[in-house]
């Protein structure tokens, strides 16, 4: 286990490294791999001693082997860690030489538009577009076999992620293209070389290979046999048979991560333990010898792999597969965790990009929970509930706290319900599994009886997702908990602390001087089993004991160790919206999930609004709580989904004096119905220009850009000409200098590369200087930021305004930019909705405690 985790430690440190710094830290550990080896081998020379007379007659006496001593144990271990470490820095090294040797990441760098030939090795994945509100996308992943960029062609090595329209959703796994479009870079740490957007469809070049063809035929089967099935069951049942996704909408996806059920859907370590076991069983049955179940057990393995795509989840359950067969072939006893750490080894020197691979942690946490902590739970909870209800209630309780603090890196939420809904849900999962991996082998030869299979498993995978829905609808599903290490740790600690509470709480009694009368393993008292055949009164009678001054001391500090990891979390559960905004407050950034709402106190129940976010009531829920029912000023940044979709509930009840919109209509739809809904209520509307301005009250506003000066502003009133564009949105979005007596804010909306550039020239050029005090930073903090114009603002306070979002946003590199330029980082995503305050000349934060 040490091994595996410094192994896991290396693999994670490489993968966001350089080649030449892997180069170093191999040369490193063969150095001190070879000193390891030295100082074992002259640890292992015999000792001499003063002679002996050896007697002339008589059998030879054997030799005792000399027991190992403590240091040789330590420093075989030191040994076994450092060649562990090496074996994945070295095949590693070899892994970033052949991901970077095509040179993808130096076109994406210059963010060239080429020409790729490559394989489909990854499921896609339909997208909804944040800016136009439709699932219009697609992303997969790439294979390149060539690449050709900036007049020169090269043998390309790596994968690289595609964002492509529909059209790429068709395409089988496997499958050879040809695609043209714009490399973007890869975030650090990714396996990815990079991302192309691609320009059009692909064209196909090759088929799968056979074996490949034969699964898209048997998974595209399934999807057939199981049309007419109900509508739950049809979504789910390809899911949990093969992995396939597709056709889970939103709503069940939803319900599926609130009650802690996604891996049902991600195959993996469960699914390949039914498999297996059912394969086992059969064979068992047929008495076949040790070495047929093996082999047949070895191909059932390799084809389920095949079946439902390789990905760290199943890899990871394959190869530990593999590591049982090997011991069964061989004779030799199990040992689970052992073989669970060789496995995170071996896969880690295969591919050292899985240590930061969600799916690989999840499942190694998991798988070694199990392992550890699944028959001891189950033992302590016997006595109490019966054998079987504690072994199957064990499974999912383990399973559910070791996991727990990962999934709050990934949603900053405790899924409430998890482990009654496993246990629920669990006796469906494995007919849905047998019965549907079997429909799936069944249907391409015999149609028939794929859907008499279907629907069975069908009935069963409809259990799973009312059991998700059921669960995901009561009361407190989801838990607020802080994200990010922070959150982890504290979730971890107060797990810890709860399991040591009730598994050694007989120990924590006898340290506070409280004898138990009862013995370990004997289940309720004999008092309360007393009360339940004779009356309840007589039991408090003879359980009744005076509380000592130690046992209220031990319990005070067990509750002030809880109370500090709740205290930690607190700001998570309270409400997220503005109810709790100070009056004198001067800036909101309303929540409003992935998309902009910023708003300016204009005076009492007054504001002026930066942009309403997506479709929802969000940023009309936020205006209500700030009590603002009129906005002197409505400034639509550009007209992406994202920024004017809860155009609606903002309007709703509240009048606004005047609306101030970008002169470029992209995309044209959005632009018409923006402009539809301003004109039927009533909104005057304008078209921003640079230098465009005014004043409301004590507050004075100003546009500094407007599409770099390509527009020109527009004097019309009610519905003005707009010029008509396909693509480009982000560029042309306002940039708003918004000055108040407190601070002065600048709001970026989404631009660019080029808008930014455009800006920063712009702000350089004016007299006074260009420092504000807050930005609303560009483009939900996407990768793409002007370092000049972060140097030339350099702002108090950076406000990101994000949500849940496949993007990426905010991305690393927007973070570390304002935080260098000595700006205090704040985020929505984490934040929820907060305000901006001024006293005693000094700026601050109130609502967020986890920007």
């Amino acid at each position: 286990m040490p091994a595996a985790l410094a192994a896991w430690g290396s693999a994670w440190w490489l993968t966001a490294t350089e080649p030449g710094a892997a180069l170093a830290g191999t040369v490193v550990g063969t150095a001190l791999m070879a000193l390891l080896g030295a100082l074992l081998l002259v640890d292992r020379r015999p000792r001499r001693g003063p002679a002996t007379r050896v007697p002339a007659l008589g059998p030879p006496k054997p030799r005792t082997p000399e027991p190992r001593t403590p240091g040789r144990r330590w420093l075989a271990q030191c040994a076994l860690i450092v060649a562990c470490v090496l074996a994945v820095l070295v095949a590693g090294t070899v892994h970033l030489v052949a991901r970077d040797r095509g040179g993808a990441a130096d076109l994406a760098a210059q963010g060239a538009t080429v020409e790729v030939v490559g394989r489909i090795v990854g499921e896609p994945v339909t997208v909804t577009n944040p800016w136009s509100g439709a699932a219009d996308s697609v992303r997969t992943t790439l294979a390149l076999d060539a690449l050709e960029g900036r007049g020169a062609a090269a043998p390309a090595g790596g994968r690289i992620d595609v964002l492509a329209g529909l059209a790429w959703g068709d395409l089988a796994y496997g499958s050879e293209v040809r695609a043209s479009g714009r490399l973007l870079p890869a975030d650090p740490g990714d396996k990815t070389v990079a991302t192309l957007v691609a320009a059009g469809p692909p064209t196909v070049t090759g088929a799968p290979v056979p074996v490949l063809g034969v699964v898209n035929t048997l998974r595209a089967d399934l999807l057939t046999a199981s049309d007419g099935l109900p509508a739950d069951a049809r979504a789910l049942l390809p899911g949990v048979a093969v992995g396939d996704t597709s056709r889970i909408d939103d709503e069940l996806d939803e319900a599926l991560k609130a009650t802690g059920l996604t891996h049902v859907t991600a195959v993996s370590g469960g699914h390949f333990a039914i498999v297996v076991a059912t394969v086992t069983a059969l064979c068992a049955t047929a008495c076949a010898p040790r070495q047929v179940r093996v082999v047949v057990t070895g191909v059932v393995m390799a084809g389920f792999v095949l079946l439902v795509h390789p990905d760290p989840s199943v890899l990871r359950a394959a190869t530990m597969g593999a590591v049982g067969l090997v011991g069964i072939g061989l004779g030799r006893p199990s040992r689970a965790l052992p073989a669970l750490a060789a496995v995170v080894v071996v896969l880690l020197v295969l591919d050292p990009w899985l240590a930061r691979s969600y799916g690989f942690v999840l499942s190694s946490v998991a798988t070694a929970a199990l392992v550890l902590g699944t028959q001891p739970v189950a033992r302590r909870l016997t006595p109490w509930i019966g054998k079987v209800p504690a072994f199957a209630l064990a499974v999912p309780l383990t399973a559910q706290l070791a996991c727990a603090p990962v999934l709050v890196l990934l949603d900053p939420s405790v899924a409430t319900y998890a482990v009654p809904a496993n246990l629920v849900a669990a006796p469906a999962l494995v007919p849905a599994t047998v019965l549907g991996v079997l429909a799936t082998l069944v249907a391409p030869w015999f149609p028939g009886a794929g859907v008499v299979l279907a629907w069975p498993a069908g009935l069963a995978s409809w259990w799973i997702a009312a059991v998700a829905r059921f669960f995901a609808d009561l009361p407190g599903a989801r838990l607020p908990w802080p994200g990010g290490a922070g959150g982890a740790a504290a979730l971890a600690v107060l797990t810890v602390g709860g399991l040591v509470l009730v598994w050694r709480w007989r120990w924590v009694a006898g340290l506070v001087g409280v004898r138990v009368p009862w013995s370990r393993g004997s289940g309720w008292p004999h008092t309360w089993r007393t009360a339940v055949r004779a009356n309840v009164r007589e039991a408090f009678v003879a359980r009744r004991r005076r509380a000592t001054l130690r046992l209220l001391v031990a319990w005070a500090v067990l509750a002030a160790l809880a109370a500090g990891c709740l205290v930690y979390a607190w700001p998570r559960w309270i409400a997220r919206a503005g109810r709790d905004v100070p009056a004198d407050w001067a800036v909101v950034a309303c929540d409003v999930g992935q998309g902009d709402g910023l708003v300016v106190r204009t005076g009492v129940g007054r504001g002026l609004m930066v942009d309403v976010g997506p479709a929802g009531d969000a940023a009309g829920t936020c205006l209500d709580e700030l009590g603002i029912e009129r906005l002197d000023l409505l400034v639509l940044t550009h007209f992406h989904a994202d920024h004017v979709g809860g155009l609606d509930a903002v309007l709703d009840g509240r009048q606004v004096a005047r609306a101030l919109v970008t002169g470029l209509g992209d995309p044209a739809d959005q632009a018409r119905w923006v402009l539809d809904d301003l004109s039927d209520r009533g909104v005057p509307v304008e078209v921003a220009g640079a230098g465009t301005g005014g004043v409301l009250g004590d507050v004075s506003w100003e546009v500094l850009q407007a599409g770099q000066g390509k527009v020109a502003p527009s004097t019309q009133r009610g519905r003005p000409a707009l010029a008509e564009a396909d693509g480009g949105a982000n560029d042309a979005s306002i940039a708003l200098l918004v000055t108040t007596p407190q601070l002065t804010l600048v709001a970026l909306g989404d631009l660019e590369d080029g808008g930014q550039e455009a800006l920063d020239r712009t702000l350089r050029s004016r007299a006074g200087g260009a420092e504000v005090d807050v930005v609303k930073v560009a483009h939900h903090g996407s990768r793409v930021q002007s370092i000049g114009l972060a140097a030339t603002l350099s702002p108090t306070v950076a406000i990101v305004s994000s949500g849940e979002n496949t993007y990426g946003h905010p991305t690393d590199t927007a973070l570390d930019l304002y935080e260098s330029v000595g700006a205090a980082v704040l985020r929505t995503d984490r934040c929820g909705t907060f305000a901006l305050v001024v006293r005693d000349r000094a700026l601050a934060v109130a609502g967020c405690e986890d920007g």
